[in-house]
């Protein structure tokens, strides 16, 4: 599930370079752009992590006992589909100040062009805007893999199931060292027989680039679309705790995904 950011037109070095003779609003400023772009890398890594791999003995035995079909533990059945085009609404909050993003993707037009940003805070998006807000919905999966020997079962009640795992410490890139600190949680409902949901959660305060996070916290949402016979993500919420030049600082992003039409 691919998420992007229409949003920083600061690169790192230059938030940097700036926040060094900026007032505390200016500061606040850079934060919003820079922690705007940071959260939402962290959510492309986050979630191109929310898979599983091979031996889930416990978890399949779990699953074939309630009907469940395990192909919801295959990390395609869960990507953004790349044969539908779907609206895309998504909405950032940072030091205080909220921006709203609105886009539509669609695969059958040009590779650079399948990203349409229809307006950025209600207007006509600029030239930097619709590039920055391209290159990183372009950015590929991270390679991380899930560790087989992380499974658990956390819990089981006559509705839901919930299973839970985490990456292999050994295949997470440097710039995703943090997920080796978080676990995700796929909570499936046991009515339906289908996923509702998958959470990640840190385990303990990360560092993610120049933010020291106490709380990352990502929750994706799923609906079963019949006629597709796949799943269709709904929602991605990511909020981060984090501290900014050594003040508290929250950033979330909301990102809301609608029509989706087979192309």
């Amino acid at each position: 599930m691919k998420k992007t950011n229409a949003m920083a037109d600061l690169k790192l070095k230059s938030v940097g370079q700036k926040i060094k003779v900026a007032t505390i609003e200016q500061t606040m400023s850079g934060f919003q752009n820079y922690g705007v772009k940071t959260l939402l890398v962290v959510c492309l890594l986050v979630v191109s992590t929310l898979h599983v791999s091979a031996q889930k003995s416990a978890v399949l035995e779990a699953f074939s006992k309630n009907n469940i079909d395990p192909s919801i533990l295959d990390p395609h059945s869960l990507k953004q589909p790349e044969d539908f085009a779907y609206e895309m609404k998504q909405t950032v909050i940072a030091a205080g100040k909220e921006k709203v993003t609105v886009a539509t993707y669609d695969p059958s037009r040009p590779k650079e062009e399948q990203w349409t940003v229809v307006s950025v805070e209600g207007k006509s998006p600029s030239k930097s805007e619709i590039n920055s807000f391209r290159k990183n919905q372009n950015k590929s999966d991270d390679a991380s893999k899930t560790d087989d020997a992380s499974y658990k079962i956390e819990k089981q009640t006559s509705d839901q199931l919930v299973i839970s795992y985490m990456v292999d410490p050994g295949t997470v890139s440097k710039e995703a060292a943090f997920l080796k600190d978080c676990r995700s949680y796929m909570t499936i409902n046991l009515g339906t027989k289908k996923l509702e949901q998958v959470q990640a959660l840190n385990e303990k305060p990360v560092k993610i680039a120049i933010l020291k996070a106490d709380k990352l916290d990502l929750i994706v949402k799923y609906a079963w679309n019949d006629q597709a016979k796949r799943y269709l993500t709904t929602t991605s919420t990511l909020g981060i705790q984090a501290k900014f030049l050594g003040q508290s600082a929250d950033i979330k992003t909301i990102t809301e995904y609608s029509s989706y039409t087979k192309k």
